[in-house]
Order: C-alpha cells, then sequence, then structure tokens
C-alpha cells in the first residue's frame, strides 16, 4: 500500500508530486532543494545551500519515521562540479557511518536555479 508522506518542515512541493512516498518499508523522497520551509529563502554558496538541503532532507525523513541512518541510497544533482568536495564535506556530516550508496551529477539547472538538490530511499 502507498502513503504520502508530507510534511511543513520541508520545502513543499512546486508541482504535481508528493514530498516522499512509502512502500513496503521502504521510503521514497522526491529531490529536495535548499529552501527554508519557514521563509522560502534560500541561503547564498554551496555550503549554506548544501546545510539547508540536508536538513530539509532529514526532517521530511523524520516525518516518514525513519531518519538519515536509514538511508540506503542517494542521488545528488549539483549545478557545479567545482562544488564537489564542499558538498561532500557538508553530506559526511550528516551521513556518519554506513553511508549509503550515492550518485552525484552535474546539471544544467535546477529549480529555483539552486546550487543542489538531493533525493533519497530510506528504510523505515
Amino acid at each position: 500500500m502507498k502513503k504520502v508522506i508530507s510534511t511543513d518542515k520541508a520545502p513543499a512541493a512546486i508541482g504535481p508530486y508528493s514530498q516522499a512516498i512509502e512502500v513496503n518499508g521502504m521510503v521514497y523522497t522526491s529531490g529536495v532543494i535548499p529552501v527554508d520551509p519557514a521563509t522560502g529563502a534560500i541561503p547564498e554558496g554551496s555550503v549554506e545551500q548544501a546545510k539547508q538541503a540536508f536538513t530539509n532532507l532529514s526532517n521530511l525523513l523524520q516525518a516518514a519515521g525513519t531518519d538519515m541512518d536509514h538511508v540506503i541510497k542517494t542521488t545528488v544533482f549539483i549545478k557545479e562540479m567545482n562544488d564537489f568536495a564542499a558538498i561532500n564535506e557538508v553530506y559526511a556530516t550528516f551521513f556518519t557511518k554506513d553511508f549509503p550508496s550515492r550518485s552525484c551529477v552535474e546539471v544544467a539547472r535546477l529549480p529555483k536555479d539552486v546550487m543542489l538538490e538531493i533525493e533519497a530511499i530510506a528504510l523505515k
């Protein structure tokens, strides 16, 4: 059975999709961007944007009844591959052990012209 996950502690969907879906004990998030859900503000710079995006992802997972320690796969979309090392440092503060598998790709453009977007698959 499919369960829609929604929280006001992560950016609202800006289209016809759910923030996350739970199916059979697995949580699949949509792409999460670095928008402060309380204010709509986007931080400056890739490091601050990464912190906001990963905080939003963490909040979304908590709303689903899981957490960052249960993430098994992430996909990180970044606007500039030159920011990879800085974003990776922030990533390592949110995922500290038993790291999930990950893909990271550079893309031409992201919603709201942010520097990165992350999606995840987690165990419940």
